[in-house]
């Protein structure tokens, strides 16, 4: 039971973390040419959504990565 708690934490540190990272790699880009005049909020609200999209997938990946890797000894 203890190992489902912390494949828990795992995965909501991971994505965290990957989240952390792409909100910082999407402030690196200059969206203003692609913003309408009066629609800061809604561009605020796309960044958001897109940081959690781009986030989680990255997450997921590096969690199923992980997994598989694990699953290798059963192989052999």
């Amino acid at each position: 039971m203890d190992a489902v708690g912390y494949q828990s934490l795992t995965n909501m540190i991971s994505h965290i973390v990957f989240i952390m990272i792409t909100w910082r790699l999407l402030q690196s880009i200059n969206l203003d040419g692609l913003i309408k005049k009066g629609k800061v909020f809604e561009a605020r609200l796309l960044l958001i959504f897109l940081t959690i999209t781009i986030g989680t997938a990255v997450s997921n990946f590096f969690l199923d990565y992980l997994q598989w890797s694990k699953n290798l000894q059963f192989l052999l």
